[in-house]
């Protein structure tokens, strides 16, 4: 696992060069204004948006998180990334939320909420505070990439770790900063077909590196300890490692994750390819297409799991090594942390002269003589740190064309996870701050320009957050299951009560997100089941005492909201506003809706699982799952599939 050589340092830069031209090539369109910047003029086809969608999601940190617990879970691991990786919210989006989004022509949530409460100051309030909160939140997921990156450069950049990430993120927001939202979706679509076809190539590799179910079974319980690893559905207990011990009960902490999905996924849907779509029925579709190509990504993390295991089992004979040879840096660098661990054992490959020589010769001497190529994957707590398995799987394989294509594939994921969050992020910041609040008479150039300095203070913020985290999970845990679930109840109530006004909304928003911040600040350790408790119950009871204790939102403006919107939920007052067939027809396509809802999460959760069993060669068990995956599609195709054409002709006449 030596650091990259010169040509292939020459393809990854030509490559990246390439899309760096093609987003500054699109920075004439993105200047016509903010719709054309951050929605690139409503213009945009489903399939590129879908495309452009999917290597949103496709993150090269949350890539890894998932590999490691597939590593030590086996392909149980999906069930952990309920929580947000399986991208169950997305079930949601394709049946109705993205459609009730996209039918406000809003550019941004925050704007949303104008439309939902009307102007005002607590309306305005609400504009400020959701603008503040998506932005903060952003950060957080900038602070999660540059985890995740960090952790992978370490094992391939002669340089620090937090040097290289710098680069590369740097790149990505200057494409992003001048293109907008054309370059987004134009080097995503280019990311995605790249990532595809690196899925594939993972998976083929995996597949081919052992013989059958068996031996990849007796290998996986000698270096992870679970002597279960192949099972495919859910149990009560696992084995977990030291640090993991959070998901020991599985099905307890999974029906958290599940539940934390569903209300999520109500109030889904207000993302920039919604806002951007031009019609219902391509909200529907470039769902449906998200789905299917994120399809891809799970064969690939098995494929890399399994390598992983195979690769650890041949660099570790002796596991205690591992135990070893952590506790010799542990003495010689006593004030480590975990969240410069990977600094300094890359320091210590890439330039050992700079520390003790009985540091190095302790680690040959425990790890044999190729300790530099071993070094990489142990962990500060004493074990092979399982975040690191992607990327040291990919700097062992051989075939310099393959691991090319592995490594653009992997920082593509990167850059466009990235670039989707900044560009949401900016446009918070611009449209509803700057413009809103600061600069209500600004010109184009002038906002398009604070665009650019937004775009730099983003990154910034976040790459600075970022190299002060522990580790992926930590961090991805705290974001999922704390900060996002302190808004639950302002999303969820806004879109189903018609109550629900914007005082509410500001109560539970501000509530929930400082409460958030402040356990993170306090008790960063708090489980994480308790976080998502606590947080949704915040959110939930602020938003609901405060709306009932204060005005409701002006009529006139709610019935406006639910004459174009039409959401089902607690809406009685107002049904009015609809003709009697609308109403019927609206009652019929909310049914239609709700009911493929589950079809679409078994389709969705059977979709992923199928190829990681094919990769496994598990065929028993495909073949167990596969009629559930028949019912899922039957299901979609009955509630939602044959009524696409049907719900278009019904809006058509409001």
């Amino acid at each position: 696992m030596d650091h990259l050589g010169a040509g292939d340092l020459a393809v990854i830069g030509g490559y990246f060069s390439l899309v760096l031209i093609i987003g500054l090539a699109l920075s004439r369109r993105a200047a016509g204004g903010l719709e054309s910047y951050f929605l690139a003029g409503r213009s945009m086809s489903w399939i590129l948006l879908g495309i452009s969608g999917m290597a949103l999601w496709f993150d090269l940190t949350g890539t890894m998180l998932i590999t490691s617990f597939i590593y030590l879970l086996g392909p149980r691991g999906l069930f952990i990334e309920f929580r947000g990786g399986a991208v169950l919210v997305l079930a949601f989006m394709l049946a109705f939320t993205g459609k009730w989004h996209r039918r406000s022509h809003c550019m941004t949530v925050a704007e949303w909420y104008t439309f939902r409460f009307g102007e005002g100051k607590a309306a305005e309030l609400v504009r400020f505070l959701t603008a503040v909160m998506g932005i903060v939140l952003v950060m957080g997921m900038i602070a999660y990439f540059v985890r995740g990156a960090s952790l992978f450069l370490c094992l391939f950049s002669p340089f620090s770790p937090i040097v290289a990430t710098a680069v590369v993120f740097g790149a990505a927001a200057v494409y992003t900063m001048f293109a907008g939202y054309y370059g987004v979706v134009a080097t995503n679509l280019i990311h995605g077909l790249v990532v595809i076809a690196a899925c594939i190539a993972v998976a083929i590799l995996a597949f081919m590196s052992f013989h059958g179910g068996g031996e990849l079974a007796t290998s996986a319980a000698a270096v992870t300890g679970n002597q279960h690893w192949t099972n495919t559905l859910p149990s009560w207990r696992v084995h977990t490692p030291p640090g993991y011990g959070a998901y020991h009960f599985l099905i307890f902490i999974v029906s958290f994750y599940l539940l934390r999905s569903v209300i999520g996924g109500l109030g889904s849907g207000a993302e920039q390819r919604y806002f951007a779509a031009k019609t219902d029925r391509d909200c529907g579709l470039l769902s449906l297409l998200q789905a299917g190509t994120l399809m891809f990504r799970w064969p690939m993390m098995m494929g890399y799991a399994i390598l992983g295991i195979f690769l650890v089992q041949r660099l570790f004979p002796a596991m205690s090594a591992v135990h070893n040879a952590s506790a010799l840096i542990h003495h010689y660098a006593p004030h480590s942390t975990r969240a410069f661990w990977q600094d300094l054992t890359a320091g210590i490959v890439h330039d050992p002269s700079q520390y003790p020589r009985g540091l190095t010769a302790g680690l040959r001497h425990i790890l044999g003589a190729h300790w530099k190529e071993k070094l990489p994957l142990v962990g500060y707590s004493g074990q092979v740190d399982p975040e690191l398995i992607l990327p040291a799987v990919l700097g062992s394989i051989q075939f310099p064309a393959v691991r090319d294509l592995l490594l653009i594939a992997m920082l593509a994921t990167m850059m466009t996870s990235l670039s989707g969050q900044v560009s949401t992020a900016t446009a918070l910041l611009i449209n509803d701050i700057y413009k809103n609040f600061m600069r209500p008479r600004a010109g184009n150039h002038e906002l398009i320009a604070a665009s650019y300095g937004g775009t730099l203070l983003i990154v910034a913020v976040g790459f600075f957050i970022g190299i002060e985290a522990a580790n992926i999970n930590n961090l991805w845990g705290w974001i999922a299951m704390g900060l996002t679930a302190g808004g639950l109840g302002p999303l969820v109530l806004r879109l189903y009560w018609w109550r629900c006004n914007a005082w509410g909304v500001a109560a539970g928003t501000l509530l929930g997100g400082v409460s958030a911040i402040v356990e993170r600040l306090t008790a960063p350790d708090l489980l994480e089941w308790r976080q998502f408790l606590l947080m949704t119950a915040i959110s939930f009871a602020a938003t609901i005492i405060v709306s009932l204790l204060t005005a409701p939102t002006p009529q006139a403006v709610t019935e406006n909201f639910y004459r174009r919107t039409r959401p089902f939920g607690i809406w009685g007052p107002f049904r009015h506003v609809l003709t009697v067939s609308q109403q019927k027809a609206t009652r019929r396509e909310h049914r239609n809706d709700l009911l493929a809802v589950p079809f679409v999460l078994l389709w969705q959760v059977t979709l992923f699982l199928l190829p990681m069993e094919l990769v496994m060669k598990a065929y028993s068990e495909f073949l167990a799952t596969l009629p559930l995956f028949v019912l899922g599609a039957a299901g979609m195709y009955l509630f939602w599939w044959r009524k696409l054409s049907v719900n278009m002709k019904d809006i058509d006449r409001l």
